[in-house]
């Protein structure tokens, strides 16, 4: 039994977790998004700054809530990439420290196989291989996960991450920051069928489209004419429509995509990780889809959905347990394909 703690810095959410294998011991997330609100997105050195202030606390409360001491914890883990560079770093620094002082090895982790490792804590029977669908702020892709540290993505977006697509309309649509949970909200009210907009799709070279690239651009674009549109008739705009359609139409492009790449390569599992993970839409239209189809489809409880330290935590498990650790000159990336995962790792 591995039990880890893990510090998660990435962006906007200051956290740390405690987990033995699969199981939470403890996960505590401070959350930025107050301060962020009135810039109407993140600002990566205030970020930063917000981090040095709370990673003391947060380790503290880390410890506190799982009842453990530094004897029970058998090594230290941060995320290393990607993600905004002074914020990576201030959570890679202290996870050095720990580990220096502690005496414990340390280990690097890949955001994005933090989020492919969020479904295990709800699901500690699931196995490679399986299809993750990765969808955040910043990433959208489809990925065949192969084993610990092995991973092919099939499918990716071409421009805005679903994530992104979700801020940008909702400021839009002057509704706030963040955009996901808001525009989820508002689409509960509204008629999905209101309005007709284009799903985003990807052409290849010899003619017709990628069955698994995803665009979003397109549909961004649709949505800001149908507003001028409205605007130009001095019409009231019909938010909750409007949140619906749009709402609808990433919720059947994702399907689409994820339907179709787990039947062409014979996976049985589609695990959905990240904060659009989150979404009602996504979930009502994949698991419809996938019951269709005799496929399972595997979603991370919601607070493991949005950035969080428990999911670094069982990744890092998982390479200790196979004898992977990182040296204590690993330094942070704020671009790092999934594909160079073992990249983070020395064999033990």
């Amino acid at each position: 039994m591995t039990t880890v703690l893990a510090i998660e810095t990435s962006c906007d959410e200051t956290a740390v977790a405690i987990v033995n294998n699969r199981q939470v011991c403890s996960s505590i997330i401070a959350s930025q998004i107050p301060i962020h609100q009135q810039y109407g997105g993140v600002v990566p050195e205030v970020a930063s700054r917000e981090h040095l202030e709370t990673i003391n606390w947060a380790i503290a409360q880390a410890l506190e809530q799982s009842q453990m001491n530094w004897s029970q914890i058998d090594a230290i883990a941060a995320t290393c990439a990607p993600g905004l560079v002074g914020a990576l770093l201030v959570g890679l620094t202290a996870a050095k420290t720990l580990a220096m002082i502690q005496q414990k090895p340390f280990l690097g982790v890949h955001h994005l196989e933090g989020h492919i490792y969020a479904t295990y804590l709800s699901e500690p029977s699931l196995d490679p291989p399986f299809l993750s669908l990765l969808v955040s702020g910043g990433h959208t892709s489809l990925i065949y996960v192969k084993d610990c540290g092995i991973y092919e993505t099939l499918g990716e977006t071409r421009d805005d991450a679903a994530g992104e697509a979700f801020d940008k309309i909702a400021r839009l649509l002057k509704l706030g920051y963040p955009g996901g949970p808001i525009i989820d909200k508002l689409a509960q009210t509204g008629d999905p069928q209101a309005f007709a907009l284009p799903e985003g799709k990807v052409s290849l070279p010899g003619g017709g489209y990628h069955r698994y690239d995803s665009s979003f651009s397109g549909l961004k674009t649709a949505v800001l004419r149908l507003v001028q549109q409205l605007e130009k008739n001095n019409a009231q705009i019909p938010y909750s429509d409007v949140a619906a359609s749009f709402q609808e139409t990433v919720a059947r492009s994702l399907t689409k995509r994820a339907i179709a790449c787990a039947l062409d390569y014979g996976l049985k599992t589609i695990a959905v990780g990240g904060g659009v993970a989150a979404n009602s839409g996504l979930r009502k239209h994949l698991q419809a889809a996938a019951t269709q189809h005799h496929l399972r489809v595997l979603f991370p409880p919601l607070k493991f959905c949005t950035d969080n330290a428990a999911m670094i935590a069982c990744a890092a498990a998982d390479h200790l347990s196979r004898g992977h650790t990182s040296p204590l000159t690993l330094g942070v990336e704020s671009r790092l394909s999934l594909t160079q995962v073992m990249k983070l790792y020395q064999a033990g």
